[in-house]
C-alpha cells in the first residue's frame, strides 16, 4: 500500500486535513476506547501533524501529532509522539509501524539530537520497544487506560 506523508503545524494543514485527523481521532480514542476528554486540547496548536494518506484512494490511514520541547508545560521537556492513531480499516497492514518511523524521522529533523518521548498505552509496549523506546516509568492510568512512558535516544 503506497501512503503519501505529511508533516506540517496546524496553520498549513487543509481544512479537510485537519477533519479527517480530528474524525480519526475521534472515532478511535472516544469511541472505540471509550474515554470521553477533550480531544483537541490546545497542544495541537503547538504541534506538528504527521499524516499518511492512502496515495490511490486519498483516505486517511493514520496520524500522530509531534509536540516541541515544552509544549506540555515545563515537566515535559523533550520533544513527544502522541496521538497515535491507525484507521480500524489499515489495521494489520503495517500503517503503525510506517507512522512511528516517519514520526521518528520527522522528529529527528525537526529537533535533531533530542531524545524522543512518547505515553504509551502498557500493551503496545513491546511493539514501541522494537522501534528503540524504552520505558521510562511505572505504568499509570490515563483516562481508563495503563500507560507507561517510554523514551527513544537520538538517531546518531
Amino acid at each position: 500500500m503506497a501512503m503519501r506523508w505529511t508533516c506540517l503545524p496546524l496553520a498549513e494543514l487543509s481544512p479537510l486535513a485537519l477533519y479527517q485527523s480530528l474524525a480519526l481521532r475521534s472515532r478511535v480514542f472516544v469511541v472505540e476506547q471509550a474515554c470521553v476528554y477533550l480531544d483537541p486540547d490546545g497542544v495541537d496548536l503547538l504541534a506538528w501533524h504527521l499524516l499518511a494518506h492512502d496515495e490511490s484512494s486519498g483516505e486517511l490511514l493514520a496520524s500522530a501529532r509531534l509536540l516541541p520541547p515544552l509544549a506540555k508545560g515545563p515537566s515535559h521537556r523533550l520533544p513527544e509522539i502522541g496521538r497515535v492513531v491507525s484507521s480500524p480499516a489499515a489495521r494489520g497492514r503495517g500503517c503503525g509501524r510506517a507512522l512511528m518511523q516517519q514520526a521518528v524521522l520527522e522528529c529527528a529533523r525537526l529537533w535533531p539530537g533530542h531524545t524522543v518521548a512518547i505515553s504509551a498505552q502498557s500493551y503496545l509496549l513491546d511493539f514501541y520497544a522494537g522501534l528503540g523506546f524504552v520505558p521510562t516509568s511505572e505504568p499509570y492510568d490515563e483516562d481508563g487506560i495503563v500507560h507507561i512512558d517510554m523514551e527513544r535516544p537520538p538517531t546518531p
